[in-house]
Formats: structure tokens, sequence, C-alpha cells
């Protein structure tokens, strides 16, 4: 396998306002600094696949209105590889535009499929496993997905089973998928946390490109079409205007939905690397450091007093003084701060539409 053939595409269309005042339509989560690094998810998900995938080797796509955010938090990703979705078509369609954008350009290339907007703490790992899964698609027609070992009963995560009596030949460490499974209650979690063939659905995918339009052609023709006619005009000037034509025609349909569920040669790849999805204030709370009284502090001037198991998120170089609070998030953002109890954040959407 030459490192000149892998390549790394990131999903990073979502409009998610989950970690508002802080994250909005305008610049949702991935393209924010959640934990007070000076990086953002997006640029923390380029870090981690630094020496395995080559800068000219990286995708992402994005909606058009994010284009010059992308641009600004990646400079050393090529401007051509922005690829630019005139709408929202879930992640099938994204997928078959990219496979077929990749394939015009290398078609022996390997490629990770990653989100935007997740983390990683032990990028050593990471990297390991990554290669490991490149080494085996370049010598395998297959598709690989993480799955990362439960630690709690989740219910928040989308689950693989898989058949752990039968490793693949080539790699001892990767298997064949049983089923997918939708998020459970909490019942089924516990159960699943108990049955060591169950992990979390990543949505980290790696295959080659040969791989994933051949499934696609026989799993989503329609989908595939679309794209695959499209060849001739990959990375020429009339791209963009043809796939604002063509793109909207897709179905909105998941790749998971589309192939992963319907292909035969699936596997999983059993990994364990400080995964998080962070998906809401509370799991930020839970992976954030804290002090002794269970209090995160992210940002310069965060003072706690009587008060615990709360989240701060207050970047913007304020004095901030927390008195008396038991679980409760505060964060800012330019005009807007957010005083509200941990338990009650599903409500955050609600009161970011007021």
């Amino acid at each position: 396998m030459s490192k000149a053939d892998n390549h790394l595409v990131i999903m990073a269309g979502g409009v998610g306002s989950r970690f508002w005042p802080m994250s909005t339509p305008e610049c949702p989560k991935q393209f924010i600094d959640v934990f007070g690094t000076g990086r953002t998810f997006i640029q923390m998900t380029v870090d981690r696949f630094k020496g395995v995938i080559q800068p000219e080797n990286i995708w992402v796509v994005t909606s058009a209105k994010y284009a010059d955010i992308v641009k600004e938090q990646l400079p050393e990703v090529p401007v051509s590889n922005v690829l630019l979705e005139p709408c929202r078509r879930n992640t099938a369609p994204c997928i078959a535009y990219v496979s077929w954008r990749i394939k015009a350009k290398n078609p022996k290339a390997n490629i990770v499929v990653a989100p935007s907007d997740h983390l990683v703490t032990d990028v050593v790992e990471f990297q390991r496993v990554i290669n490991s899964a490149l080494q085996f698609v370049s010598e395998n027609d297959s598709i690989v997905t993480l799955g990362m070992k439960p630690t709690r009963p989740e219910t928040g995560y989308g689950y693989i089973q898989a058949n752990l009596h039968e490793p693949s030949l080539r790699n001892r460490e990767i298997y064949h998928v049983d089923s997918f499974k939708e998020k459970p209650d909490l019942k089924t979690a516990n159960i699943y946390l108990k049955n060591k063939e169950y992990f979390w659905n990543s949505g980290i995918f790696v295959w080659n490109v040969r791989t994933i339009v051949n499934a696609l052609r026989i799993y989503q023709p329609e989908v595939n079409e679309i794209f695959e006619k499209l060849l001739p005009i990959y990375g020429t000037a009339k791209e963009q205007e043809i796939i604002n034509q063509e793109f909207p025609k897709a179905t909105n349909i998941s790749i998971d939905y589309a192939v992963l569920e319907k292909a035969d040669e699936i596997f999983v790849f059993p990994a364990s690397f400080g995964w998080s999805d962070v998906g809401t204030w509370g799991s930020l709370h839970t992976l954030a450091k804290t002090d002794d009284k269970g209090n995160n502090a992210i940002g310069q001037n965060i003072h706690f007093y009587e008060s615990k198991n709360c989240v701060v998120h207050t970047t913007q170089e304020h004095k901030v003084i927390i008195q008396g609070l038991d679980g409760y998030i505060v964060a800012e953002k330019d005009n807007t701060l957010l005083i509200c109890k941990l338990e009650e954040e599903q409500r955050i959407k609600e009161f970011s539409a007021e």
C-alpha cells in the first residue's frame, strides 16, 4: 500500500446547534473550539490524520454556505478538494459524489470517511487502527467500519454486532458484522454492554474507492448513476454548476441504510482510542477537565464559589464568577448568555429559537 493512495473524506455539512450559543446554523459545531484549545473540531480531525494522509489527499464535503469557513480553518486542504453540496441529502449522496470525484483522480484510492465533529484522545492508537484498516481494504474488496468498545450503557449511539468467533484471515483484529442496531433504550443498552459482541457505531468508514462505487452501483443505482455520469466534468470549471443541478435529484438516504446494511463484505474493527461524538453539553462535562467539585472551566478567568457539577464555557475574556450553582451550563457567545440546568439541556433548541 502506497501512502499516496490514501485519502481522507471529512463530512462537514451538519447544521447542528446543540452547543448553542456557541454553535449556530451559521457556524455549527464542527467549526467551533469547544474545549478552548485554539483548535476547532474540524481542525482537530485533520490534525489526527497527520502522517497518515497527505494534505493534498484530504477532501471536505460541506454545505455551500460553509465554504469560506472551511477554507479559512483548513488552509492546508486544496481549494479544489472542498466539495460543496447545494442542499442536504444525507450521507449516501455525499459519499457517492466524493467517491467518484476521488476515483477520477486516483482509481486505486483507499479512503477513510470521518465525521468532522468527533473527539479522539489517543491519537497514537487511532493512527495505528486507521493504518491497519487502510492496509486491509487495499488488499480486500471489503468495507470496514470502526466499532468503539462501549464503556457505559449509551442510548445516544447506534451499535454494531460483530461475529467475534471468526476474525478475518488477513487481519485478526477485524471481524464480520452480524448486524447493525438502532439507538437502544436503556434496558437494551445495558444488555449490549454486557455482551462483548456489541460496539458503538462511530460513523468512521474505511474502503477502497472501487469497493464503494461498486456497492453503490448494486444497492443504490439511482444515486450512483447521478454521480457516475458526471465523471467527465470532475475537476473542470463546469463541476459546481452541474453538481448544483444534479445533486438535489439524489435520494435523501444515509450510507448505513443505502449500503452497509445490505452488503455482504462488511467488517468491523473493534477499537478503543478515547472516542466520543461530544454531542451535548452533558457529554462535554464528562470529557473536559474538572476541578475537585466536578466543575468544568473553559475560559481564562472563571471562578467557582460553593458550586459543583457545572460546565462553564466563557472564552471572551470576561471575568466570570459562579456562586451557589449545582449542575448548570453557563455559556457565552457574543451577545448571548445561556444559563441552563444540565438536566434540561434538551430544551436548548427551544431556547435558541426565541
